[in-house]
């Protein structure tokens, strides 16, 4: 299923084939870019992660065309003495390998921060090193709040695109204060691309980093108890989901007012792609991926998600479709959030030609059908099991 024949960049160069080294190939955004390199692109994988099971279709070499194309190196960044063995073999390494899941940033901030900078540290130096491209998966959580939300609430400014759209290039990262732990994920992150430019200033790395903006679709997260820990807190589009499949109110966490923007996976894997295969227009650049179209606040999300997930599975949603809950008795102590989160769009339009298609409706009724399809009779099953008395 590998596209034949020479293909093109954007500025009509041949796209000669490449080895990857994809880290963190197993989870969400993984394995759709693993979907997207070996049913598109004549380019080989070397796939590493802990787990498989969401890459499980795509490495079973008697039902696959592209059986030579993907291999699977089990490893934990953490210790592995093959990291640097990998990165030498491949032409590319993108690093998607994070804890980012906002539960956690409280509940386990030094895993946090460790995970995503100290654990990062090895990749960024042997992809410099061995003079090695590095696509770095960063997040829009560097950008931390807006400088509208700092103005006074009747404040006109507030509605200024200019106090609230985020800039690659001019937007200022405002975080929180130290107690505030929430703030571990995103202080890790910066200082990480922080790093990586340095890298590129001083030592020449050629790199790109991508801030991603809720990048929704299936096989995100995990639903609790059943592919994930009973008591694990997804992301929101999983937890609602995992609300609705066991027909349970959603949580809006102070009342849902924050502001979201969300894409389609498969949206924002083409950008991706643009960027594996358009270096000369990718390096050196940090890129915002996202939808500013599909702009909801978490409470418009829930009530959209009830009418889809309604539609695709034909069961009535409840009379009291959502609850609040304060954030303290969500996250736990410590927890703050960013008011808004709109990208600004320019530089990858301009460098990459890219935007994104899907509307908010369409990926929420791809995602949900997925969800239904995948969970509702586990969920049923689990649900109807007796529990056994102590």
């Amino acid at each position: 299923m590998a596209a034949t024949g020479t293909r093109l960049d954007l500025d009509g160069r041949p796209i000669k084939p490449m080895t990857i080294c994809m880290i963190g190939a197993g989870g969400f955004i993984g394995s759709h870019l693993c979907e997207k390199v070996l049913f598109e692109t004549p380019h080989k994988i070397l796939a590493l992660d802990v787990y498989n099971d969401k890459i499980k279709h795509l490495l079973e070499p008697e039902t696959q065309t592209w059986a030579d194309r993907i291999q699977f190196h089990r490893l934990n960044i953490k210790h592995d003495s093959r990291l640097e063995g990998l990165i030498k073999m491949a032409d590319l390494t993108i690093n998607l390998a994070a804890i980012c899941t906002p539960a956690d940033y409280n509940t386990r901030p030094l895993d946090t921060i460790y995970s995503n900078f100290i654990d990062a540290l090895p990749v960024v130096k042997y992809c410099s090193e061995n003079n090695k491209r590095l696509i770095h998966f960063s997040t829009c959580e560097v950008y931390g709040k807006t400088i509208g939300s700092y103005l006074p609430k009747d404040s006109p400014l507030r509605q200024d695109p200019s106090y609230y759209i985020l800039k690659e290039d001019t937007s200022p990262c405002i975080f929180g204060s130290i107690e505030k732990q929430r703030w571990s994920y995103a202080c890790a992150k910066q200082l990480i691309e922080r790093l990586i430019y340095a890298e590129g200033a001083e030592n020449g790395l050629e790199f790109t980093i991508v801030r991603p903006f809720n990048w929704i679709g299936p096989r995100m997260d995990f639903i609790p108890g059943i592919d994930g820990p009973s008591e694990g807190v997804p992301r929101v589009l999983a937890c609602f989901s995992n609300n609705l499949l066991r027909r349970q109110p959603l949580k809006l966490v102070d009342g849902g007012q924050s502001q979201r923007t969300f894409v389609y996976i498969k949206d924002a894997i083409e950008a991706v792609l643009l960027m594996i295969e358009n270096p000369a227009r990718a390096n050196g650049h940090i890129f915002n991926v996202g939808n500013p179209n599909n702009e909801v606040t978490v409470q418009q999300l829930a009530e959209m998600m009830t009418e889809v997930y309604s539609k695709v599975s034909g069961e009535p949603p409840l009379e009291t479709a959502t609850i609040d809950v304060s954030s303290k008795e969500f996250y736990g102590e410590g927890y703050d959030d960013s008011d808004k989160r709109i990208p600004d769009m320019t530089i990858i339009n301009t460098q990459l030609g890219w935007n994104p298609k899907t509307s908010l409706w369409d990926l929420l009724e791809s995602t949900l059908t997925y969800q239904h399809r995948t969970y509702a009779e586990a969920i049923k099953q689990a649900i109807s099991k007796p529990v056994a008395s102590s």
